[in-house]
């Protein structure tokens, strides 16, 4: 790969991050703060990105694979998504927003999945290439919550003065310069004979199911979807928590945990090979109890000590589960069902277990709102952090360990 490619392939990257980071880290606080939204309305529109992994294979499977440059769907679905952003920026109410939330998140969960076909397509060894091109977009993830909070967007006077909406002004255009610049990438044209019967089986990795057969991926399976409902918890509470409470520029001090992401992924290829996948998935599991448990007894006071080591610990939560997780199925699948098996992971976890995650997450939250619109965050953080113990020692009983090969 020559050097004007890496740089268009991690200026993508960027962007591609940029813009996931730049709205929703901090959609939970603006739902509250400008449209006077509740906990089940904030987990509805969180949802959105479930329905769009659960509907992001049947464009790449059936139109991506098959008839166009994958370049080109990105740049459109890029640009569309840059005037849905602009309409969501424009909103004053709940009903209004969620059709447009909806919307995006079904043209921008299938981009993730294209940028990293056009990535790979360009590399001739992407196993030591990808992971220098893919670092560029946890920097922009990074870069867009300095933003927020450079700016005072995410500050009590901000989110006061509405100001959060400019999140969705900001990503909007990074939306657009994506939009065009995906027209400039290298061509990446459709590899699979559109002529060729495919059927929803194989776009949703269903063809995988045959694993479940396995009684250790069976736990694995269900543990998956199972610590998806602590981790829709993080994802959907933790910016209005922090804010509510008093922290200082809580969205950039909530990138810590992509920096943590990065420092931990360079540690797993030891952990995995030391002590083998099963201690490796249980120490990420039990990671998650840990953090709910700081973010219960923490405060943005003395104790800012424990919600900054709660945030830190993302890189063990998701890098020794999920990226672990992912490794496991690669290797239990074998070369037949590769694709489908990953396919399948997915699915389970970002479309059902996320979806089931916000579900419950916004009961809680509701359960645990006080009279002044505050909330007993205390009782809302024990909830995932006794889950993931309850998942925690599901695993540990019930996976027997087995030796699983890993080359870094």
């Amino acid at each position: 790969m020559n050097s004007k490619t890496r740089i268009q392939l991690s200026l993508m990257m960027f962007l591609e991050f940029f813009i996931w980071g730049g709205w929703f880290v901090t959609l939970g606080t603006f739902l509250s703060a400008n449209l006077n939204a509740s906990g089940g309305e904030s987990a509805m529109a969180f949802s959105t990105q479930s329905w769009g992994a659960i509907i992001a294979p049947f464009i790449i499977g059936l139109i991506a694979d098959r008839y166009f440059n994958a370049e080109k769907i990105l740049g459109i679905l890029h640009l569309l998504g840059a005037v849905l952003m602009y309409m969501m920026s424009q909103t004053t109410d709940f009903a209004v927003f969620y059709p447009y939330v909806l919307g995006y998140m079904i043209l921008y969960m299938p981009t993730l999945a294209l940028v990293n076909s056009i990535s790979f397509r360009q590399m001739k060894d992407p196993s030591k290439e990808f992971s220098f091109v893919r670092v560029f977009g946890t920097a922009g993830w990074v870069i867009a919550g300095i933003v927020i909070s450079f700016t005072g967007w995410d500050s009590e006077a901000g989110r006061a003065e509405g100001l959060l909406s400019n999140t969705f002004m900001m990503v909007g255009a990074a939306s657009a310069l994506l939009g065009i610049f995906s027209f400039t990438l290298p061509k990446t044209p459709p590899q699979a004979n559109k002529e060729e019967k495919v059927s929803i089986s194989e776009i949703l990795g269903l063809d995988a199911l045959k694993l479940l057969k396995d009684r250790n991926f069976l736990i694995f399976f269900m543990a998956s979807i199972l610590i998806c409902i602590p981790l829709a918890f993080y994802y959907q509470n933790t910016n209005p928590f922090l804010s509510e409470i008093g922290m200082t520029n809580p969205t950039a001090k909530m990138a810590i945990g992509q920096v943590s992401e990065i420092l931990f992924m360079l540690l797993l290829p030891f952990f995995f090979t030391k002590f083998g996948f099963k201690k490796t998935i249980l120490v990420g599991m039990a990671a998650w109890a840990v953090r709910y448990f700081l973010f219960a007894y923490g405060d943005a006071g003395e104790l800012t000590y424990m919600l900054l080591i709660g945030i830190a610990l993302h890189g063990i939560c998701y890098d020794f589960f999920f990226v672990s997780g992912q490794i496991y199925t690669d290797t239990k699948a074998g070369a037949k069902y590769k694709s489908a098996a990953q396919g399948l992971i997915t699915l389970a976890t970002y479309g059902v277990g996320m979806l089931i995650g916000f579900w419950v997450a916004g009961k809680i939250t509701d359960q645990f709102l006080r009279p002044d619109d505050t909330h007993l965050w205390k009782a809302i953080w024990t909830f995932p952090a006794y889950f993931a113990i309850g998942v925690f020692v599901l695993f540990a009983l019930f996976f027997k360990n087995e030796k699983i090969e890993y080359k870094a």
